[in-house]
């Protein structure tokens, strides 16, 4: 009996020490817990249970005339006549920074080559670059404005060389996203209004032009309007970590969950979704520096939601395998290798070992494998379409 009762109370300080070592895990995780967890679900609940996005579209509507301070400024480089005459299948925007002159160059000789497009591919895409400017303060040393006067002298000849940059006179920073983002919509409206879909991506991104030029050519051939596809978030909460990038603070954007959106790395619309989507940025208030989530801001107020596809991916990169580039349409984080896998990803071959029973068999082994565990670009159901 004395025996019994020393287990028991053995088996009880165990058990103290176990709840006092989880309890003070959970104290010490509780603001990572809070806001990956609780933020989730708060905003699940906000987006299922009292979906009020409505009220988003009320708080957010300001008068024409306060949003013009979001779309006017004026134009430093400008190609107003880009798409002129031309039966153009996608007008596809690039946003890039001026200093990187590189990932220009890297698209405009692969995935971004028109004139591959046109002779191999049959059609007509307008590709250009969404760019914002160096902005020089008074109180800045003189090497340093004379820095940027450089860098601006080095666009304007680059772009007497190509021919493709979009530039504005805002300040090209990572908050003033969502004015680049509103720039390239205005300017296709202007200028490109009549290109059969829009796209616009990040300058690390590589895009497989010919599966993208395949589809679109038969969503064209079919009619398809209310078109905008990429890699969609649903239920995502805003960040209210102050050390964040993407912080947004309440004053921002005071609701608990953002509408659904595409991942900004790159996405498509038909040319009727831009145009709406023009139209709405004519009237919302543009402060939220988050491009992608204020584009799903515009779609939520003219009552369009996002269609998800597989082949685009979010954040990361595609696996490096043949079976992956017969259906790739982006890949995320690409620079240094932007050349090698442009020649691997379109080359010939790929069809041609991926094509067949056989074919088809072993490349859905292999995507099996490569993409149904854990933050794989591309979700496990690709390995079966």
């Amino acid at each position: 009996m004395f025996l019994n009762f020393r287990r028991i109370r053995k088996f009880q300080c165990v058990q103290l020490m176990t709840t006092c070592l989880v309890l003070s895990a959970v104290m010490v995780c509780w603001e990572q817990l809070d806001n990956s967890v609780v933020s989730h679900v708060k905003s699940y609940s906000f987006r299922y249970i009292i979906n009020g996005f409505t009220y988003i579209n009320r708080s957010l509507t300001i008068p024409r005339e306060s949003a013009l301070r979001f779309s006017n400024f004026r134009y430093l480089l400008d190609h107003p006549d880009k798409c002129a005459n031309q039966n153009v299948l996608l007008l596809l925007f690039v946003k890039s920074i001026p200093e990187n002159i590189e990932r220009r160059n890297a698209i405009r000789s692969t995935w971004g080559n028109e004139t591959y497009i046109q002779n191999t591919l049959g059609v007509t895409v307008k590709v250009v670059f969404a760019l914002g400017a160096i902005h020089t303060e008074r109180d800045e040393p003189e090497w340093s404005r004379k820095s940027h006067v450089g860098i601006q002298e080095q666009l304007s000849k680059e772009d007497r060389l190509h021919g493709d940059l979009i530039q504005r006179n805002f300040l090209d920073s990572f908050h003033n996203l969502t004015l680049k983002l509103i720039m390239q919509f205005h300017w296709m409206h202007s200028h490109c209004s009549h290109a059969r879909f829009f796209m616009t991506a990040d300058d690390d991104i590589f895009v497989h032009m010919p599966n993208l030029v395949s589809y679109l050519k038969d969503m064209s051939s079919r009619g398809v309007t209310d078109l905008w596809i990429g890699r969609v978030h649903r239920g995502a909460p805003p960040i209210r970590r102050k050390e964040s990038k993407y912080f947004v603070p309440f004053e921002m954007y005071q609701w608990l969950s953002y509408p659904d959106y595409t991942a900004g790395a790159g996405y498509v619309v038909s040319n009727d979704v831009a145009d709406k989507i023009y139209h709405a940025s004519l009237t919302l208030n543009a402060s939220l520096y988050i491009d992608d989530v204020f584009m799903g801001i515009c779609a939520n107020a003219i009552g369009l939601s996002p269609q998800d596809n597989v082949f685009f991916s979010g954040e990361g990169k595609a696996p490096y395998h043949h079976c992956i580039y017969n259906q790739m349409m982006t890949s995320h984080g690409h620079v240094e290798d932007i050349y090698d896998l442009w020649m691997v990803a379109t080359h010939p071959q790929v069809k041609q070992t991926t094509s067949g029973l056989f074919g088809r068999l072993y490349c859905t082994a292999v995507k099996m494998t490569l993409l149904c565990k854990p933050y794989a670009t591309y979700p496990c159901k690709a390995a079966f379409l």
